[in-house]
Parts: structure tokens; C-alpha cells; sequence
């Protein structure tokens, strides 16, 4: 590069400020010598003070010499440098503004008077200034006009760097063909077939093994780790690991695996077919990794919930149709009893009106039923000693079963006592009983047997009640008949399933037992295998009476005495079933009652309201669209001055009980209901309150 000219040095400028302070700075060093100068230089203190007003001025000049030269920050040569790049290049200073830009910079990031001051950004960029100054190799990531730059920094004088941008990616190195084959290949080449398991594999709790060939179910077993030996069986050297696997099993699995529409394969083990497996395989070059997890307790589990929340479901609409159905009961059983005051024992009609009355009872029996497999069946549960209880029902049992049926019954020692419903008990073994004796007499065999007995947790535990706290009291019906079909083992408690011919079986008596052991809070397993019979257990709670508790009174029944069903009060009959409603009102009125009739618990509200204190008893479904029986009557107790109120309900009293805690004077009449029952209890009521 040529040396610059004194015509191409840089100008320097006085600024008149400088000047004047100039003129100024003599003046006062000339009236300073004055004296000196006046007195002569002969005296050392005169000749002292010129040597040092001299020293004084020259000191004085260097100082103004030197602020007119331009600052370096100024310089043209390094904004010449800036636009001589091709690359984008910026002059910055120390804080960040920008003193000067090429035009590639200007065409990047556009005429930003400084760089980023804030942000991630602003920190990168004086961390790399900070850098510089140092004599680093500095760089920094801006962001800049919207857009990510990577930047070079480097210093150009004390304050000022230069700012680089650089691309934001390099191109990539260009290799030869033959190179980039090589590096394809090794890039996706798989690793090499495994010759043994793995540590992991054989230690692990679940099956494994390492196969060799094409086909998975036809691959012959290289190693097996022990507890796929304990889970299959004992494992031969070179045996096809399809052998593992039942055979129906193994070909619904190939399918799905040649679909690939799994990960995980369900087989049965050929050892216990009722043993459930995860199959899950990982393939290497002609070598297969299999693993075989045991999920049979698990699919037991979750065939058991799907029962249980099927069984619910059932047993929910069961309750919803007896419900409705013992409404309509109702209101038939009402009709005849009116029917049969006009046409007596002789009338023409009479033997019509009487199959009528059977034909209603045995459907009312059906409800009972249904109710009983819904758990909404009312029950009066009690104390009962269970082996006394089988022992008086045994007598009954055996006028029941056929003469070529043999009864055996088991008594255990130190048998409970239970809190159950007698009558729905003895329902439930009459059920089991009849069962078993239709099964040995249609498919041969010849006895039923009858089995009680006090097990401890663990033994019912084994007996099908995993479930089980505690001991528990066990009834068991068993036959030495044919058996159930597996395939229908999971449908015989459903209502209306039955295996019986057209005509014998209404498939309601395993449901009806269902239902009523759930009801008592218990359990009920089945154990059955083709040709070897069938066992229904029964497992009830045991009842443990409390220390100082007296023993229960003998139940004395009372002496059926003829009675007055006829009486005088004022009755508010709530129903929504108007057939219900309309009968039993017109029927009550006939025996001397006052009967005010509501369609809804709104409308009873209102009449309570309008016949405040006037009302000698309310009478009311519980189950109505609206207000219900409940809600009614705690909005209407202030109007009915200590009425008795009595709910009736094809539901049991436990579904509502807890509604009425605080509440006296109620009672409850399950549905169906005939006028008899109906007139007994409201006089009954009526007279307890007087």
C-alpha cells in the first residue's frame, strides 16, 4: 500500500475555543514573568521562576498539540477497510453501536443504528467483545433483522471491533463416490446374529429364549432360560418352539404375525392350556428372540371385573322392569280384589277372576325374583344358627327332590351363625338343590349332596373366595352329574339363560341365587369339570354377636284373628302409576277413609300445604319423575303435624333407608300389594298414632 501524502494526511482544525484558551494560557504566563523580568534575572529566586514559566508553557502547548490531532476512532482507513470486504462487516463499539457497515452488511440486517442490547442475543455478543479485547477468537450468535446470524469478532482498535457475518452453515465436505458407498454400507449394516441370550434375558423372571430359523413357530429353540422351563415344561435340545404353544393357539398367532398387526401375541401354553401367555418376538438375521410373559392371573382378573360390571348391568335393568312391572301387579291384584267382592265363591265369573289371581301371583313370584338378582329385594335379615337352619330345611328338601335322587347332607363342626333372610336362604339352596337334581336325572347320576362347614380365610381362599377376610360359613350343593360346558360357564348366572328344554326352566333360578348371596353380603364360586359334576359353594360372613349383647327372643308368631279392615281419617295418597292410585283410593274410600289423591310430589306438596294439620297419614311411592318419596316428605313434614307416612315401593327398603335418617313415625309395604294388605297396615298406622 502507498504511503500517504502530506496532502492526503488529515487535516487538523483549530476549534476557536482551543484558540482563545491559547492566547489566554500565554497571557498568563507573560504577566507571571512580569515580575521576574522587572526585578532581573540576577537573583536565583527571579532566575527559578523563568526556568519554571518556561517549562510551565512548553507543557502547555504539548497538551493542546496533542487534543487537536483527530481521535483514532475516526479514522478513515478502517471504514475503507470495512467497505474493501465482501462479506458482510460491521465497525462497532464497545457498547455496541454501530459506527460503520459495508453494503453486503446493510443488504443482511438492514440500517440498525446498533446491535442487539438485550436477550440471549445481547449476551452473546459482549461475552465475544469481552473476548476480543483479550485476544480470543471470539464468536457470537445475533439475531438480527428477524433472522439467526452466527458473527466473528475481532478488535480493529482499543474501543472498536470488527463484526463479521458468517454463513449458518458450511457446505458439506464432497467425498468420492467410492467413499460414500462405504459409509452407506457401514451405516446400515445390522449387527451380527446373537449367539446367546443375554445376561439380562436368562436371569429374567419371565420366558426367554433364542431361536434359530425363518419361521418363529417352527424355529428350533438354541437356549431357554430357566423360567420359561418352569412355565412351559421341561425344554428338549432342538425342539421347535411352536411344541410350546397349543396348537389352535399357535396358528391364530402365525396369522396375526404375518399381518403384523400386533406387538404382542396371546397364545396358550400346550402344557395347561388354560394358561394365558404374552408372546413377544424380535428378530436378527435367521435368529429369533422370543419372550413369553405369563398373564393368566391378570386375564382372570379382568374376566371377572367384565362379570361383575356385566352382572350389574343386568341386574340395573332387572330392577328398573320389576320395578315398573310390580306397579302394573299392583293395580291387577286391586282390580280383583274388587272384582271379587261383586263376584263370589258360585258366581259365573268366579273361577275366571281366581286363574286370573294364580296367573298374577306367579308373576309376582317372577318379579321377586328379579328383584332377588338385583340386589333390591326387601329383606329381614336375623340370626340363624346355619347348621339348624339346613337341618330344618333338609325335611323340605327331600319332599321336593325325586325319590330316585339321593340327599346327602355334611354337617361340620362348630358351625356359625349367620345375619341372613331366611326365606331368601332357603330360596337359594332349594335352587342349587333343584338344579343338581335336574342335572343327575337328565344326564345320569344319583346323588346331591349338601356340605357345611366353618373354613378359615385360606381355605376359602382355595375354594374359589379369593376375596375372602376372615373365616367364613360355607354351604355347599354338589351332584355327580355331567358337568357344565366351559362354553356356558360364564353365562349361568345371567337371567333367562338356562340349558333346560322349552317349557322346564325360566333360567331365573341361578340368578335368583346370585343375587341373594350378594344381597347377604357373600360370595358364590363354581367348580365343575365334564363328567366329574358340578359344586355351587355358598361363603357367608360369620356373625360375631358383641360381648354383652342379650340373646335374641324367640320369634312368637301371632294368632291370625279375623279383623275390622274398615276405619275413618283423612289419607294423602301419593302415586304417579295412576292405575295404582285410582283403585287403591276408590277401594280405601269404600272402607270409610278420606282418601286425597296426588299424581306427583309437587302436587302432594301443595295439598299438604292446603290441608295443613288435617291430614291423618300420607301414603307415598318412593320412586317418582320429580320430586321423590323422600324429598316430599321432608318438605312436607311441617304440614302433616306428626302424620305417620308410609312408603311403598317395588324397590327394597335398604335403596332408600339412608334418605330418611332423623325421620319417625315411617313405615314401608313393598309391591306388589293387595287391598288386604294395604287396609290392615293403615289401620294399623292410623291406630298407633291416635
Amino acid at each position: 500500500m502507498a504511503e500517504m501524502t502530506p496532502s492526503e494526511a488529515p487535516r487538523r482544525r483549530l476549534d476557536p475555543l482551543t484558540a482563545v484558551a491559547v492566547v489566554f494560557f500565554l497571557m498568563a504566563v507573560a504577566f507571571a514573568a512580569a515580575p521576574a523580568i522587572n526585578a532581573g534575572p540576577a537573583t536565583l529566586a527571579g532566575l527559578m521562576l523563568l526556568v519554571g514559566l518556561a517549562g510551565v508553557a512548553c507543557l502547555g502547548l504539548f497538551v493542546l498539540r496533542s487534543s487537536l490531532e483527530a481521535p483514532a476512532e475516526h479514522e478513515p482507513s478502517a471504514e475503507r477497510l470495512v467497505e474493501a470486504l465482501d462479506e458482510p462487516a460491521a465497525l462497532a463499539a464497545v457498547d455496541g453501536r454501530i459506527h460503520a457497515c459495508n453494503a453486503a452488511w446493510r443488504d443482511a440486517v438492514g440500517e440498525a443504528p446498533r446491535l442487539p442490547k438485550s436477550g440471549a442475543s445481547a449476551a452473546s455478543l459482549f461475552s465475544a467483545l469481552a473476548a476480543a479485547r483479550r485476544g480470543e477468537a471470539a464468536h457470537a450468535q445475533l439475531k438480527l433483522a428477524g433472522a439467526e446470524h452466527h458473527v466473528e469478532v475481532a478488535p480493529v482498535g482499543p474501543r472498536r471491533f470488527l463484526v463479521r457475518l458468517k454463513p449458518a452453515r458450511s457446505e458439506p465436505l464432497a467425498l468420492p463416490t467410492a467413499a460414500l458407498e462405504v459409509l452407506t454400507a457401514a451405516a446400515g449394516a445390522k449387527p451380527p446374529p446373537p449367539k446367546v441370550l443375554d445376561a439380562f434375558a436368562a436371569a429374567s423372571p419371565f420366558g426367554a429364549a433364542l431361536l434359530e430359523g425363518e419361521d418363529p413357530f417352527n424355529a428350533v429353540i438354541v437356549e431357554a432360560n430357566p423360567a420359561l422351563g418352569a412355565m412351559a415344561g421341561a425344554i428338549a435340545k432342538g425342539q421347535a418352539f411352536g411344541d410350546l404353544i397349543e396348537a389352535a393357539s399357535r396358528q391364530d398367532a402365525a396369522q396375526r404375525l404375518s399381518a403384523g398387526g400386533e406387538n404382542a401375541l396371546e397364545v396358550r401354553l400346550s402344557r395347561d392350556p388354560s394358561k394365558i401367555a404374552h408372546l413377544y418376538l424380535s428378530r436378527t438375521d435367521g435368529r429369533w428372540v422370543a419372550y413369553l410373559v405369563d398373564v393368566s392371573d391378570q386375564k382372570q382378573m379382568e374376566l371377572q371385573l367384565a362379570q361383575s360390571q356385566k352382572m350389574q348391568a343386568i341386574g340395573q335393568l332387572a330392577g328398573g322392569v320389576a320395578h315398573d312391572f310390580n306397579n302394573l301387579l299392583t293395580a291387577i291384584l286391586m282390580q280383583l280384589d274388587s272384582l271379587a267382592a261383586r263376584h263370589p265363591v258360585g258366581d259365573p265369573s268366579y273361577e275366571g277372576l281366581n286363574e286370573i289371581r294364580q296367573t298374577s301371583n306367579r308373576a309376582a313370584d317372577l318379579v321377586r325374583k328379579l328383584l332377588a338378582f338385583s340386589r333390591k329385594q326387601t329383606v329381614q335379615r336375623e340370626i340363624l344358627d346355619l347348621g339348624e337352619l339346613i337341618s330344618e330345611f333338609e325335611v323340605l328338601l327331600r319332599r321336593v327332590l325325586s325319590e330316585d335322587v339321593t340327599v346327602e347332607t355334611e354337617y361340620g363342626r362348630n358351625l356359625p351363625h349367620v345375619r341372613v333372610d331366611r326365606g331368601q336362604l332357603e330360596t337359594a339352596v332349594m335352587n342349587l338343590a333343584v338344579n343338581a337334581r335336574d342335572a343327575v336325572r337328565a344326564h345320569g347320576g344319583t346323588t346331591v349332596r349338601i356340605r357345611t362347614a366353618r373354613v378359615s380365610e385360606a381355605e376359602a381362599s382355595a375354594l374359589g373366595y379369593a376375596g375372602a377376610k376372615g373365616d367364613q360359613a360355607l354351604i355347599e350343593v354338589s351332584d355327580d352329574g355331567p358337568g357344565i360346558p366351559p362354553e356356558v360357564m360364564d353365562k349361568i348366572f345371567d337371567p333367562f339363560f338356562t340349558t333346560k328344554p322349552v317349557g322346564e326352566g325360566t333360567g331365573l333360578g341361578l340368578a335368583t341365587v346370585y343375587g341373594i348371596v350378594k344381597q347377604s353380603e357373600g360370595w358364590i364360586s363354581v367348580n365343575s369339570k365334564p363328567g366329574e359334576g358340578a359344586a355351587f359353594r355358598i361363603f357367608l360372613p360369620i356373625h360375631q354377636p358383641a360381648v354383652d349383647a342379650p340373646a335374641p327372643a324367640p320369634l312368637v308368631k301371632p294368632k291370625t284373628v279375623a279383623r275390622d279392615l274398615s276405619g275413618a281419617g283423612r289419607i294423602l295418597f301419593v302415586e304417579d302409576e295412576d292405575a295404582v292410585r285410582g283403585v287403591a283410593a276408590r277401594l280405601l274410600r269404600a272402607r270409610g277413609y278420606e282418601v286425597i289423591e296426588a299424581g306427583s310430589g309437587e302436587e302432594a306438596l301443595e295439598l299438604a300445604e292446603q290441608h295443613a294439620g288435617e291430614i291423618d297419614l300420607m301414603i307415598s311411592d318412593v320412586v317418582m319423575p320429580g320430586m321423590q318419596g323422600p324429598d316430599l316428605l321432608k318438605q312436607a313434614r311441617q304440614y302433616l303435624a306428626g302424620a305417620p307416612v308410609m312408603f311403598i315401593s317395588g324397590y327394597a327398603e335398604a335403596e332408600f333407608s339412608n334418605l330418611l335418617e332423623g325421620e319417625k313415625n315411617i313405615s314401608f309395604l313393598p309391591k306388589p300389594i293387595d287391598i288386604k294388605t294395604l287396609a290392615e297396615r293403615v289401620k294399623q298406622e292410623l291406630q298407633k298414632a291416635a
